[in-house]
């Protein structure tokens, strides 16, 4: 285990959805690499956008998984949204919680009163993924956003991966919110740095790397907060979408999977050594083999570290040998 990506962070902030599982299926690798972490001394947390579930939920969940996780170790977007409130309204204030009972019990636990009408005059509404939520409570948020409660949206995803594919996630209704009112929401999960520096606060952490799927969540967010991030691809993001990245959304590493944090450093970071060279030439980036290895993520790193040296938006990409041609077409880079 020597030498490994895991030991360089004194622990690891992982995303769940798209990450850890996808819907009620475990990805590979997921409970080897959480025990090989806490082998080492490094400490975990769970931080999920899901603001739907309690800590105790999502903890019960990955025990399910043989992940041996307590509630402690769970951080939700419901626990940043009604944090985010109570520092913005007075203790024992109104609160219209537009989302699951989770979210509910989270804005008791800071002091806060929630409600589930206009009529009640609430001062705040905080709104999380519920897959129950109908007309009737839109019709109720909109009222008291036009009213001019403070709006907290626990996160803006705008899908859920699930096993049987990408859902409505939480940013898709607040879309519609936002469309019938005209407001902005604050926001409180990813990619804000507020439930990433709590989670690492929680643990003690100096050096915590974070783990996830999304470049527009829990990638950006790390680069919100000034913590390095290994992208895996096993969610939401594809080959394309990271060597299109715009700055604030590069991972410092890029694997397959979880695996790659029980692999030697240099075989994720994108700078590392690769085994290909990429040219920039224009807005076209131009791969060859370069005798080393033939490894896939290999090219993409080579690809991202020479595109984002020199480049923005997306490249047309071109192979220069029949090795990078093969390559680029299982990436879907052709």
């Amino acid at each position: 285990m020597n030498g490994v990506l895991l030991e360089d962070y004194d622990g690891l902030l992982f995303d769940l959805d798209g990450t850890v599982y996808r819907g009620e299926q475990p990805l590979p690798s997921a409970a080897e690499v959480v025990r090989a972490a806490r082998e080492h001394g490094r400490a975990v947390r769970f931080v999920t956008n899901n603001a739907s579930r309690r800590p105790a939920e999502v903890a019960d969940h990955l025990n399910e998984l043989d992940l041996n996780t307590g509630p402690d170790e769970v951080s939700t977007s419901a626990q940043a949204g009604a944090a985010l409130l109570a520092e913005r309204v007075p203790a024992g204030s109104k609160v219209l919680v537009l989302g699951a009972e989770g979210l509910v019990e989270e804005v008791r636990l800071v002091g806060l009163t929630p409600v589930r009408s206009a009529d009640e005059k609430p001062v705040g509404v905080v709104q999380g993924l519920s897959k129950t939520l109908g007309w009737p409570e839109f019709a109720e948020a909109t009222l008291a956003i036009q009213a001019g409660a403070l709006w907290v949206a626990c996160n803006l995803d705008l899908v859920l991966p699930t096993e049987r594919g990408m859902l409505p996630g939480n940013g898709a209704l607040v879309a519609a919110v936002r469309a019938a009112t005209g407001a902005e929401p604050l926001v409180a999960g990813k990619p804000a740095a507020t439930q990433l520096d709590q989670a690492a606060s929680s643990a003690g952490l100096s050096r915590p790397l974070v783990v996830g799927d999304r470049l527009d969540t829990d990638i950006e967010g790390a680069v919100t907060a000034g913590m390095d991030s290994l992208l895996v691809l096993t969610g939401v993001a594809t080959p394309a979408s990271l060597l299109a990245a715009p700055a604030h959304q590069r991972p410092r590493h890029v694997s397959a999977g979880l695996e790659g944090l029980l692999a030697p450093t240099a075989d994720s970071e994108i700078s590392g050594p690769s085994g290909w060279k990429s040219t920039v030439d224009g807005s076209r980036l131009v791969l060859a083999h370069d005798g080393g290895s033939e490894h896939d993520l290999s090219a993409l790193r080579s690809l991202c570290s020479a595109w984002w040296a020199s480049g923005t938006g997306t490249p047309k990409v071109v192979a220069a040998d029949h090795a990078a041609e093969a390559a680029l077409r299982r990436l879907a880079l052709d």
